[in-house]
């Protein structure tokens, strides 16, 4: 056999060390298509989508990949189980919108940079304005497209799943979203129209309100649990005033968590809006939030869409949901949560005295 010289033996190292780099490049599609290459599992990343961060916590059963997320994700960490679970989270980067802004999704590409992501994920509707910044600085740059109904949630984790180099976490996951999804399609099954309680959804309600059509998420998961959405017609998301609303005359409404004050006492004390069916017969409910709120989508949607169904055809579905977090919750981050943090992620104290909210209190 030959001997090889030092030069040879360097080039032949060289070899192997490229070679074996090569076989640890990862390559992630995002929502549009398009393929990002990088060179080893993202191990540095930054979420604009606020669902994401939450899903990237459960894809890697931690907090240690994601070193920056949107402020609206930094407040359900904040206030949601995820802090209490992961208190590293609560000591994420925030600064990565341009002005120090709370809402948007316009980058601070200089913070961004220094920051050093091996990925950062961007929503789609976001604009060109947005996005073109974060690649034009060389960054590794994954758009999210949201969606009408659970598909871009799942599209979304198997990216995740690609890109941390845990795909059959995604997967998992992803099963658990379909079962559910068939369990209640099933039950719903030959359910009349007039059999499904009308339904608003506010994510704003505070000082104003803002809901969105079935051509959303939001609103696609409440034809998904048996009711119909009284803003139907709605293109995605748009304020409305009070007298609509009142028009409209809802039998059940749900507010989400987005808003630190936001609170039933709004619907019931509004002299008009106290007036709707769904005020009268104390149908006003607060969406959960655990490890990330149950409205938008995320890893946890089953969860919500169980709540929801609990809720809304109550004689047709009957989920244990304080099992149904306890079995999951291992699952998706690794721990249980205890009886009064199931109490917290439930809104127990907020929507007590609502119509058939001790269903859910702990036996």
């Amino acid at each position: 056999m030959r001997k090889l010289g030092f030069a040879g033996l360097l080039a032949t190292l060289s070899l192997l060390v490229g070679t074996c780099a090569h076989a640890e490049e990862i390559k992630v599609t995002d929502l549009t298509g398009k393929t990002i290459t990088l060179q080893k599992p993202a191990e540095r990343i930054i979420a604009f989508p606020v669902p994401m961060a939450s899903m990237v916590i459960a894809l890697d059963q931690s907090a240690d990949r994601l070193i920056a997320a949107h402020p609206e994700a930094y407040s359900a960490i904040e206030q949601g189980i995820l802090g209490e679970f992961f208190p590293k989270a609560k000591a994420l980067g925030t600064g990565i919108l341009a002005g120090g802004a709370a809402q948007g999704s316009k980058p601070n590409v200089e913070a961004i940079a220094a920051l050093q992501p091996d990925l950062v994920l961007q929503w789609a509707h976001a604009g060109n304005d947005n996005i073109a910044p974060l690649v034009n600085a060389g960054l590794n740059t994954a758009i999210v497209i949201s969606g009408d109904d659970d598909t871009y949630v799942q599209q979304s984790l198997t990216m995740l799943g690609q890109a941390i180099g845990k795909p059959e976490r995604a997967k998992m996951i992803n099963d658990w979203h379909n079962d559910v999804i068939g369990k209640l399609q099933a039950g719903l099954k030959g359910v009349a129209e007039d059999k499904k309680p009308k339904v608003a959804y506010f994510f704003y309600s505070v000082d104003k309100l803002w809901t969105v059509g079935n051509n959303y998420h939001d609103g696609w998961q409440i034809l998904l649990a048996g009711g119909r959405n009284a803003a139907a017609d709605i293109d995605k998301w748009k304020q409305v005033s009070v007298e609509q609303v009142a028009e409209w005359n809802p039998e059940v409404i749900f507010i989400s968590t987005f808003e630190d004050k936001a609170s039933v006492k709004r619907f019931y004390d509004d002299p008009v809006l106290g007036l709707t069916d769904a005020a009268k017969n104390k149908r006003v409910y607060q969406m959960p939030m655990g490890g990330y709120r149950w409205d938008p989508g995320s890893a946890e949607s089953p969860l919500g869409w169980m709540w929801l169904a609990d809720i809304l055809q109550p004689d047709l579905f009957n989920f244990d949901l304080r099992a149904e977090v306890k079995n999951w919750y291992p699952k998706l981050y690794g721990q249980t949560p205890t009886d009064k943090q199931i109490d917290a992620i439930l809104r127990m104290d907020m929507n007590a005295g609502a119509k058939g909210y001790e269903r859910f209190a702990a036996k």
